[in-house]
């Protein structure tokens, strides 16, 4: 943000029902996180009745994010995931953990899924400076394909052999 402005772009994630669960397990999860404001639509919305369209403003990691409850619409698929970069092994294991409790499940690469379906990617800061070096980019990518939660130190190890 600058100068104190509020942000211009702010993703936006739409549930059928459970934004404000979502949004307060998200900040449960993450530091510099919190849900900001709770919004009862107090309008009809085509098929729901006044007052049952939730909007949940809600920030993570000092991100701003929205959360809609409407109803069904389009569950959440690979096309959008969220990246969060991770310092080390610790706090990437940490919020691994945190993201997959409660029913998430492992994906791949670095890749999970949470209970409510939303796509997490947790990546080390580490990762971009190894892809970048071209003589050991296809080492630490070959070392990263085959994992499930990243590595660190089997990335590092790949990167410097």
């Amino acid at each position: 943000m600058c100068s104190g402005e509020p942000a211009r772009i702010i993703p936006h994630l739409w549930y059928a029902s459970e934004a404000e669960e979502a949004a307060r397990f998200y900040t449960s999860s993450f530091p510099d996180s919190q849900v900001d404001s709770i919004t009862l639509l107090p309008s009809d919305v085509p098929g729901r009745r006044p007052g049952s369209v939730k909007l949940v403003d809600f920030t993570l990691l000092g991100q701003g994010f929205k959360a809609l409850a409407a109803g069904p619409h389009h569950e959440f698929n690979d096309a959008v995931s969220l990246i969060v970069l991770c310092r080390d092994q610790e706090e990437l294991d940490r919020y691994w953990n945190a993201l997959l409790a409660g029913g998430g499940r492992a994906l791949e690469c670095g890749w999970l899924m949470d209970r409510f379906g939303l796509r997490w990617q947790l990546v080390p800061v580490v990762l971009a400076r190894m892809l970048r070096d071209p003589s050991r980019a296809r080492r630490v990518a070959d070392a990263l394909l085959t994992m499930v939660k990243i590595d660190i130190a089997a990335l590092q190890k790949a990167y410097d052999s």
